[in-house]
């Protein structure tokens, strides 16, 4: 079964192919970071634009790569929400155009579902890997959201945690530019805390509830450590210590509660998921945290980790096997299609 995955939820235009929802075909993605790092961060106009203007070439582009053409495809999965409404809406009327004119099934995917089932996902590098094994427990790190699932099977979720204010991600991006590091700035924070020493700085951990995050008060004390030291923001060692000191923090937090599901339900699997996942501190301390007799499962292929339109087919292709005649006759829904997983 072929299906056509379609991601426009951010600033990311993706589509991809993927067969029997593990075996990629294609998966193009068309980024917009060069145009938003001139503003420091997304502007939804902006992006909204740029998919309508990237979305037919990409598709194009993936269906090329996928040797197969319109005819081929079995069902167009789309990502419904959650994300910027005016992005969502570009991805959203193309694959219901699309659907009407070959007749074939819609699946509406959540953007948070899909980044779950990139984990899934079998490329050249990694041929060799089973299907992960239910139930496990799932952190989903982005730079707009965060969630602690435990997976019990295909579509059935028990909603651990989230986040109460501000995701990892975005307390990245947001700590790059109060020390003056280019947007996006998960991978300049990443790059300069390799150089750094963590420990410098005893920035605040917030344990919240047992399984909920919150980063705005880390995000607070990094803003009054720069205040206070502001004449060292010329000291490029200055910065790689308090990027070190930073991610510490926000690794811990998030390997100790992802460790502390995983004993509570007693999975053998654990998944990092999101944008956030592909921060290499962040899976060594996961892996310092989990039990041993607990694996843990990220993707290797970074572009897997982003927004992409492969994570989206794939979570498609398992959402539609487990409800394929709803899908035959499926039809955009009343409401908000801006919904977080807790509540798809």
């Amino acid at each position: 079964m072929l299906i056509l995955g379609i991601e426009t939820s951010c600033d990311e235009t993706s589509v991809a192919v993927v067969e029997n929802g593990r075996i990629l075909r294609s998966n193009v993605i068309f980024s917009q970071i060069e145009m938003h790092r001139k503003t420091g961060g997304v502007v939804p106009e902006v992006a909204a634009r740029e998919h309508i203007i990237k979305i037919i070439p990409v598709i194009e582009e993936a269906l090329l790569k996928a040797n197969c053409s319109m005819s081929d495809l079995d069902a167009i999965a789309f990502t419904y929400g959650p994300g910027l409404m005016t992005s969502l809406l570009t991805g959203i009327n193309t694959a219901i155009t699309l659907g009407k004119v070959l007749k074939i099934p819609l699946i509406p995917v959540n953007h948070i579902e899909g980044h779950m089932y990139a984990n899934w996902i079998i490329t050249n590098s990694n041929e060799s890997t089973p299907e992960p094994q239910f139930p496990l427990v799932v952190l989903t790190a982005s730079g707009g959201h965060n969630e602690l699932i435990l997976w019990k099977n295909h579509g059935e979720y028990k909603f651990l945690g989230a986040t109460l204010d501000d995701a990892a991600g975005e307390a990245f991006d947001k700590v790059a530019r109060l020390l003056g590091l280019p947007y996006p700035g998960g991978p300049q924070i990443s790059k300069a805390a390799e150089k750094g020493d963590g420990s410098r700085y005893n920035l605040p951990r917030a344990w919240v509830t047992k399984f909920d995050f919150s980063f705005s008060g880390l995000k607070t004390a990094v803003l009054r450590l720069v205040e206070n030291h502001s004449e060292q923001l010329k000291d490029e060692q200055f910065i790689n210590d308090v990027s070190a000191s930073f991610q510490e923090s926000v690794v811990e937090v998030l390997a100790k509660k992802l460790a502390k599901a995983a004993i509570k339900f007693g999975v053998k699997e654990a998944h990092l998921a999101g944008g956030v996942s592909a921060n290499k501190r962040l899976r060594e301390k996961a892996r310092e945290t989990l039990p041993t007799n607990v694996a843990l499962k990220f993707c290797t292929d970074l572009t897997l980790c982003t927004d992409n339109a492969a994570m989206i087919a794939a979570a498609g292709f398992y959402r539609y096997q487990a409800n394929s005649e709803k899908y035959k006759t499926w039809k955009p829904v009343e409401g908000n299609p801006n919904l977080a997983l807790k509540n798809w």
